[in-house]
């Protein structure tokens, strides 16, 4: 794991200290003296990871931060603030600033290079999440892209597992302000538990008892439904190995006895925010897939759908040497609809026919809107026979009764006309397929509409 990170003090040893531990590792580094700097530096440079001390000539830490945090183009960079401030006071409003660790002078190793390599690891996931969601910039819900949005809008869902009922007591009630707890004693119920519930935060004691607490880490991990939630390990005092593991598995961070309650706090906040924060990354990803391959009037697959489609499916029917057919129905009239009630009415018109056409044909049939009035339905392993009797079954379902238009309140009789067309030569390809189906349905539009017409021989 590599990254480029930007070191920002005021003084030149702490620079230098900082920059010779990260350097060990690996990491590409950079170095600023005062704030304005270090924003030019993330303005002009792809930036990583921040390591930014406070107090500073000129703009402090906290306005860079604010900053930073404002800007589009650098919100999404972690910030760890480096700072000999202890007070709680600073963390909150650190914390208001956008800062997404601290660290506290004089810095360990351990604690320096846990704290990083977590947030590389989390940057480099939101990055890819957060580049592939860029088209739903477009789509008008640009906000999901930003990584901070200051204090929790509401109180996230916590699961703490620690098996003894004075500590939970102590720490639920340091977290009472920011989170809804559930404690629970059992490791193996905890990890049911975290399966059932859309947790935020898991926080896993190291002193459970007669049970291994990276056991509990590896299995919520291995799990589909619980491999995103973040964790927080608490652990002893001198358990460096048993940190250094838990983050190997995939732990997002850690505490050490005794707590800072004002630490724990800030830690389950930043965490709570990540998880949000990928959420609507995933979100914002799924529906800009889902608009992408999908028709917003019918709610049907699009043209884009069946044209990826299609041909797998023609190639997989080659190899099985399996049938496969498809159908093209166009709707009769549909200009006159247009003229006599209006593109609303032709709308609804769209709509109720796509409804009835994934009533009436399979549930292993995909259907497509082609193209204004025109749709396909592709059915594999449906020999010509059958696909006859699914588009007549089709033809009767819109022709049975009228459609209520809800824009004017009429109803409007409504017809179709249906071509079928099945894969028969070895070496036909989808575009021939359709061409076959699309002639077919000429036909029907010629003998006199409301009808089916297989292909032609």
């Amino acid at each position: 794991m590599t990254a480029r990170i930007l070191v920002v003090d005021d003084i030149p040893a702490n620079v230098k200290l900082l920059e010779a531990r990260l350097m060990a590792e690996y990491f590409e580094v950079l170095t600023a003296h005062d704030g304005m700097t270090a924003l030019s530096i993330c303005d002009q440079t792809q930036v990583d990871l921040i390591l930014l001390d406070i107090m500073m000539p000129g703009i402090d830490g906290f306005e860079v931060c604010e900053r930073l945090k404002q800007n589009p183009r650098t919100a999404h960079i972690p910030v760890v603030m480096v700072t000999a401030l202890d007070q709680p006071a600073d963390r909150v409003r650190g914390l208001k600033a956008g800062a997404d660790d601290f660290l506290t002078k004089p810095v360990n190793d351990l604690q320096l290079m846990t704290r990083v390599k977590s947030l590389i690891r989390f940057k480099a996931l939101s990055d890819e999440l957060r580049l592939r969601a860029e088209t739903a910039r477009s789509t008008g819900i640009e906000g999901l892209l930003s990584p901070h949005q200051g204090q929790l809008d509401e109180p996230g869902l916590v699961l703490l597992v620690e098996g003894r009922a004075n500590t939970q007591d102590r720490m639920a009630r340091a977290l009472k302000g920011i989170a809804e707890i559930t404690a629970i004693g059992d490791p193996q119920a905890a990890l049911f538990e975290a399966a059932e519930k859309p947790y935020e935060l898991v926080i896993v004691s190291s002193a459970l008892e007669d049970y291994d607490p990276l056991r509990l880490c590896s299995q919520l991990r291995s799990l589909e439904r619980t491999r995103f939630i973040p964790m927080l390990v608490v652990a002893e005092q001198g358990e460096d190995d048993l940190v250094i593991r838990a983050l190997d598995l995939g732990v997002n961070d850690y505490l050490l006895r005794p707590l800072d309650p004002n630490e724990l706090v800030a830690r389950s906040i930043t965490q709570i925010r990540r998880k949000r924060y990928t959420d609507r990354l995933r979100a914002s990803l799924t529906q800009s897939v889902e608009m992408a391959v999908t028709d917003a009037l019918t709610g049907l697959n699009n043209r884009r759908y069946l044209d990826t489609h299609l041909a797998t499916l023609v190639d997989r029917s080659h190899r099985r040497d399996r049938p496969l057919s498809v159908l093209i129905t166009d709707i009769d009239h549909f200009k006159a609809i247009n003229d006599r009630h209006g593109h609303e009415g032709g709308d609804d018109v769209l709509r109720e026919f796509a409804r009835r056409l994934r009533g009436a044909v399979r549930g292993a049939d995909f259907a497509c809107r082609y193209g204004g009035e025109e749709f396909v339905v592709v059915m594999p392993d449906t020999t010509q026979g059958v696909a006859a009797q699914i588009a007549e079954r089709l033809r009767d379902a819109i022709a049975a009764c009228p459609f209520a238009l809800s824009a004017t309140g009429a109803q409007a009789a409504v017809t179709t006309s249906v071509g079928v067309a099945t894969l028969e030569t070895a070496g036909e390809d989808a575009a021939s397929l359709l061409r076959r189906a699309d002639q077919a349905l000429y036909q029907a539009k010629h003998a006199g509409r409301n009808r089916v017409v297989g292909e032609a021989a």
